[in-house]
């Protein structure tokens, strides 16, 4: 509806423009009719003196101004007094009236109205600027409507007079240096590109549409109020400082409310803040509209709602919405009305907070509103409407019977209303400024100073574009508050943050909360420095979110065909963490890293090795000392009986260098407990090769001795001279020097070392050590192995032999265990995880051992301790 009658307005002042413009059209210059004088026939001079003078008359019907006053200089002023317009239905047989406003008045506008006949009497009643210079003003309403803005915009520029003469022509005959208003940024936008034509400048103090910024389409508007574009950041950083990212929106259906809120929803995508709704409406819109856009407040998950309206459209909304049950929303205003105080009344809407045009203070403002004189009031059409409508009582007799004759008694200093009400003065301010600027562009225009004197010259002829080229230099402070434009004609943009908080008696005020200066460094321009009432006078900050914000150790994923603000939290997956609040994805952690069981920090992975401290460790060190300590009891006891005939039957140099081979392979088995270093990852594995080297090289010497010495009882045998001690130590010497040889080898080559073992469990570092080279390992073990089977293989040949030569068949059965246990050792090894894999080598080593010392030896300590009968010479003899 908005844009249409936009539209329209704009195609009436295009097409008037051209009207005026037509000079050759009836002879009409600017919409005024050019009649030249009778010329006299013989002569040719005119036949009055008036001859030379150009009579120029109004083609259209004259608006009167709501209060006007004449002056060297005029300014004009266009004001909503009004906000309805009346409907006219044009019959086309008469010529139609100039539109004319109805409705209500708005009582703060009119004391718009007024600060702008204050400031111009202050400023003719001032001796250092404009003085000896008396300032005119036309004041009209424009009840917020495009056909009547453009009306008056024409009447602005061609002056009231139906009929007059002019030496030159008529274009610019009436014409007011400059404009202040209009209430709204759609007149504001019609009106600018009318007077704009003729370089006169238009000052808003109300218009905040960003659109007119652009100088190349308003080249003469400049405006005391900040841009939308400011107003948009300075909504977008409040939702966003609360943690809101959930919001509802509503405009007003015109240039204010849909350029206002296209800059916030920019503003708010930048800072990463969803809408759940966006929704337009005017107040003259069906209340079907109005009721539907009432249902999607109510029926909506936001509990912010952005207002960029105009108070008169906000008021029809919350009205709307006060009339049914509506659940608590937190309400966030522009400055369009935020503060106005007719909607302060709105209980349910305590708690609101939104940006606001700075304070002011504004000397004898508040005298010269409340000095209204029945001279004023009858001389002007809107004084009288407002002191009947405040009073309700007419000032003339007339036939309404529910308004009483004003008899005198009333007094407008008792009166509570928006016109008097002056503690706040935000808007009244703007207008101040507005008059101001004009009246310095003026005054820069046609004075001087001179001698410490200021020289002004009233009889100069003033264009307006002069106003227009000196209004962009303006710089003064009034009030101690700054006025200035930019290239655009923006002030520099301040704005303060108020709430309505409810006071101890249950009445809504505005409270001042923080401020937002566009002139300071990016990141410090919001600021709040006071305690804020929120929905139902509540002092914790409202939620309003699509989805609960995702803690650390997951991330989000949005929600199929929704806003970015709507997701789940998925938590992180195995090994990666998220360590910020709604991170958008998890990332892993360093190798030597895990998580922890929340998966939001890495932590340094637990190193495992099979340690001292440790009950499996325990065990098998226990019985590593238990086991040599076996091995030197075994061998104290032989030492003790090594006289006896079982010691000596038996090899007692190679039981004895067996026995303590055998006290080496036990301890050799502490070396693999305890963390791996570079010399214990060398010794663990060459010690444990060449002393099982050592052990099965005297098994197999005492194997082959056995065999050797039944073959030398055979008749003319005299093998044993090769198999004496000396050839035994050789024999020994010989298998033990291949395995060093080995060992050596496999040291310079490719030895083993430490290593961190991050593969077998993700969780935890393996420390163990690396072989280096597997063939050296294998190799190591495959020796050790052959030596075994070719042992057990001669055990197992001889295990027949006669009864004082058994100790073959215990050789065969030790070695049947030792062999047992190192082909199940292979699989195990392979198999068992981290440090269970050094466990599987100890016991190996420690269950060959105990096999080869209890296999062995046990039998004979049993006969040496137990049954000491049988270790004589005359029982062996006995027996055989």
């Amino acid at each position: 509806m908005e844009i249409w009658t936009v539209f329209i307005g704009l195609k009436l002042a295009v097409s008037l423009l051209e009207l005026m413009s037509a000079v050759d059209f009836g002879g009409s210059v600017n919409g005024l009719k050019q009649e030249a004088e009778p010329i006299d026939a013989l002569t040719g001079a005119g036949v009055s003196t008036e001859a030379s003078m150009m009579k120029c008359a109004l083609q259209g019907t004259t608006r009167l101004p709501a209060l006007s006053e004449d002056g060297d200089f005029v300014i004009g002023g266009v004001f909503s007094i009004h906000h309805k317009l009346y409907t006219v239905i044009y019959n086309y047989t008469t010529k139609p009236e100039p539109p004319r406003c109805t409705g209500s008045l708005n009582s703060r506008v009119l004391r718009f109205f007024r600060t702008m006949i204050f400031a111009i009497e202050e400023i003719n009643n001032s001796t250092e600027l404009l003085p000896g210079i008396k300032l005119g003003y036309q004041i009209y309403d424009s009840c917020v409507s495009v056909p009547v803005a453009v009306h008056v915009a024409f009447q602005l520029s061609n002056g009231q007079d139906p009929v007059f003469y002019k030496d030159n022509n008529c274009s610019h005959y009436g014409m007011v240096m400059a404009v202040i208003g209009d209430s709204g940024s759609t007149p504001s936008i019609s009106i600018s590109r009318i007077i704009g034509s003729f370089n006169v400048p238009l000052v808003s103090p109300f218009a905040t549409c960003a659109c007119l910024s652009d100088k190349q389409q308003y080249p003469t508007f400049f405006r005391t109020i900040p841009s939308d574009q400011f107003q948009a950041d300075a909504l977008a950083k409040l939702v966003k400082h609360f943690g809101w990212t959930w919001i509802g929106a509503v405009r007003s259906d015109s240039d204010y409310g849909n350029n206002g809120m296209a800059s916030f929803l920019d503003a708010a995508k930048r800072e990463g803040i969803c809408v759940e709704y966006s929704e337009a409406f005017f107040r003259t819109d069906p209340r079907s509209k109005i009721q539907r856009i009432a249902n999607v407040i109510r029926r909506s998950t936001a509990m912010v709602i952005v207002a960029f309206t105009a108070s008169g459209d906000m008021s029809v909304l919350l009205e709307e919405l006060a009339s049914a049950p509506s659940p608590p929303r937190q309400w966030i205003g522009s400055e369009g009305w935020i503060t106005d105080p007719l909607l302060l009344s709105f209980s349910f809407c305590a708690g609101a907070i939104g940006v606001a045009i700075q304070q002011s203070v504004i000397p004898g403002l508040r005298d010269f509103l409340l000095d209204l004189s029945p001279t004023e009031l009858a001389a002007s059409s809107v004084l009288t409407e407002f002191w009947e409508d405040a009073f309700n009582c007419s000032l003339k007799t007339s036939n309404n019977l529910d308004k009483r004759v004003c008899d005198g008694t009333e007094d407008i200093k008792t009166l509570k209303n928006p016109y008097t009400e002056t503690s706040q003065l935000r808007a009244a301010n703007m207008v101040y400024k507005a008059v101001y600027a004009v009246a310095h562009a003026i005054h820069n225009a046609v004075c001087q100073k001179t001698n410490h004197t200021t020289q002004c010259d009233k009889h100069i002829r003033l264009e307006t574009k002069q106003v227009f080229t000196e209004l962009k230099k303006v710089n003064f402070s009034r009030n101690g508050y700054p006025v200035s434009f930019d290239a655009n004609g923006d002030p520099v943009a301040f704005y303060e943050l108020v709430n309505w908080q409810k006071s101890e008696s249950e009445i809504i005020e505005l409270v001042t909360v923080g401020y937002y200066d566009a002139s300071l460094p990016k990141g410090q321009e919001f600021h709040i420095n006071r305690n804020i009432t929120w929905i139902e006078g509540g002092t914790k900050v409202p939620v309003s979110v699509c989805s609960e914000s995702c803690p650390p150790g997951t991330r989000k994923v949005l929600q199929k065909g929704k806003p970015i603000c709507c997701y789940d939290c998925i938590p992180c997956p195995e090994g990666e963490i998220s360590n910020m609040t709604d991170s958008p994805d998890c990332f892993p952690c360093s190798s030597e890293f895990w998580p922890n069981a929340e998966r939001d920090v890495c932590f340094p992975k637990p190193v495992e090795f099979l340690s001292f401290d440790e009950v499996l460790a325990i065990i098998l060190a226990t019985f590593s000392v238990i086991g040599s300590c076996l091995a030197i009891i075994t061998g104290a006891i032989f030492f003790r009986h090594r006289a006896t005939p079982i010691v000596r039957a038996n090899n007692s140099e190679l039981s004895f260098l067996l026995l303590f081979s055998l006290t080496l392979c036990f301890l050799c088995s502490l070396t693999f407990i305890g963390a791996p270093s570079e010399w214990s990852c060398m010794l663990r594995h060459t010690a444990f090769g060449i002393i099982f080297v050592l052990c099965i090289s005297c098994v197999l010497g005492k194997t082959v001795v056995v065999l050797m010495a039944f073959k030398a009882t055979l008749p003319g045998s005299n093998v044993m001279k090769w198999f004496g001690p000396p050839q035994q130590r050789i024999t020994v010497v010989f298998f033990t020097f291949i395995q060093v040889l080995i060992c050596t080898v496999w040291l310079v080559l490719s030895p083993p070392f430490p290593v961190k073992n991050l593969t077998t469990y993700k969780e935890k570092i393996i420390l163990e050590c690396a072989l280096g080279s597997a063939v050296g390992f294998w190799a190591v073990l495959g020796y050790i192995g052959l030596l075994a089977v070719f042992c057990f293989v001669l055990a197992v040949l001889a295990r027949k032999l006669p009864d004082n030569f058994n100790e073959a068949k215990l050789i065969t059965f030790s070695m049947l265990i030792f062999c047992a246990v190192w082909i199940t050792f292979i699989p195990a090894y392979f198999s068992s995880p981290g440090k269970f894999t050094v466990a599987v080598e100890i016991f190996a080593i420690l269950a060959s051992s105990f096999g080869l010392i209890l296999c062995i030896f046990a039998p004979k300590c049993f006969i040496i301790l137990f049954q000491p009968e049988k270790n004589s010479k005359k029982y062996l003899m006995n027996k055989n």
